[in-house]
């Protein structure tokens, strides 16, 4: 099942054939243990990211292969754990402590050694059959012409993220569309990396595909569930690689159609408001037009996330904290003092607190 076809397109009924409903006790602990921690520099942005809890087609098929892994692996530590209990009890040392005879030893059962040489080895056969199976249903699926084409390069410490149909570009936030049964919809991801190695991970949408330089791989997704669902790169890239954070914004058709319809539409240059120019003045008098790109200015820098549309977004800091007034000032007055993201690539540009309190009144209008 790789929720492609005609025949068997709908995602919701497929988690339903294959049970995947609340774990049990003992998944229940494996995903406590296992689950990827989002936790944010905020105390109203904590959450967790939970692989077991699958949102996703590919996902999915993920979430089944793990719960075979973990079903083979708990009756394996059942059995060894089992043995070695009753081997302790049943033969524990019971004579005097003068006593130090050697008990009997037993060699050369052909029995026990073929049973655990060959029993490890199609345990082994059957977890490599199966994965690799899976591996082939996701990363060979063929898109569909209608499928959404992303583009996601991924920085230090954060990710750009391209719409080539739809003609524009954002930052750190995907917003892709809900699949149904009835409107299947795909959404196919190219990831490139504009530094080091990074690994694109949403526990609830699909697994982990790195991002290396000179290279693209892909990924794709098909959601039936709408929700923001949260995900991090998985793959050490530096300093702040822990607040390199990610949010994948599913939207029904129809929510999706409007955002995109707000993303391509251009803010007002210069501004009419006379408080809202001067912050424009100041902000395109500054280096900040080196870095960051803002449709319709002069802006059009490339080492930055572009802040088209920045008031659209939930955080700032690819997840460092909340977009709010007050993080915004303290991040464009010094992100490196603002304990947000301390070691992140923008400096400080030693701006008067007057110019900031500007340039935070004109990209507060960025929506």
């Amino acid at each position: 099942m790789n929720g492609l076809s005609g025949t068997n397109s709908n995602p919701v009924s497929s988690t339903k054939a294959a049970g995947a409903g609340k774990p049990g006790i003992l998944f229940a602990l494996a995903a406590w243990l296992f689950a990827s921690s989002s936790a944010r520099a905020q105390e109203d942005i904590h959450a967790v990211a939970n692989m077991f809890d699958p949102k996703s087609v590919p996902a999915l098929q993920i979430h089944d292969v793990s719960l075979l892994v973990l079903l083979i692996c708990a009756v394996i530590f059942i059995i060894v754990a089992g043995l070695i209990t009753y081997t302790v009890l049943r033969f524990r040392h019971k004579g005097s402590e003068d006593d130090h005879e050697e008990p009997p030893q037993i060699y050369g059962s052909s029995q026990i050694e073929l049973a655990w040489t060959v029993l490890p080895i199609i345990i082994t056969v059957v977890l490599i059959l199966v994965t690799a199976r899976t591996i082939a249903e996701i990363q060979n699926a063929k898109m569909p012409e209608s499928a959404l084409q992303i583009r996601v390069v991924g920085h230090q410490w954060w990710w750009e993220v391209h719409y080539p149909g739809q003609g524009f570009v954002t930052a750190n936030e995907i917003h892709i569309p809900l699949s149904t049964e009835e409107q299947p919809e795909i959404t196919h991801v190219a990831l490139e990396s504009a530094d080091v190695i990074h690994s694109f991970w949403v526990p609830q949408l699909n697994g982990k595909t790195d991002l290396i330089p000179n290279r693209t791989n892909h990924l794709w997704l098909q959601p039936w569930e709408t929700g923001t669902f949260l995900g991090n790169c998985a793959e050490y890239c530096g300093a702040q690689h822990g607040h390199m954070l990610l949010r994948v914004i599913v939207h029904t058709p129809e929510d999706f159609k409007k955002w995109v319809a707000s993303q391509q539409a251009k803010p007002v240059t210069p501004p009419t408001d006379p408080k809202i120019a001067l912050g424009y003045d100041t902000f395109v008098a500054h280096a900040c037009i080196n870095c960051h790109t803002i449709d319709g200015t002069v802006a059009n820098g490339v080492f930055g996330p572009d802040l088209t549309h920045l008031m659209t977004r939930d955080t700032i800091g690819a997840g460092a904290a909340l977009n709010t007034p007050k993080n915004l000032w303290l991040w464009v007055r010094d992100p490196q003092a603002s304990d947000m993201k301390p070691g992140c690539l923008m400096p400080d540009m030693k701006l008067l607190d007057s110019e900031v309190d500007q340039i935070v009144a004109y990209l507060e209008t960025l929506k």
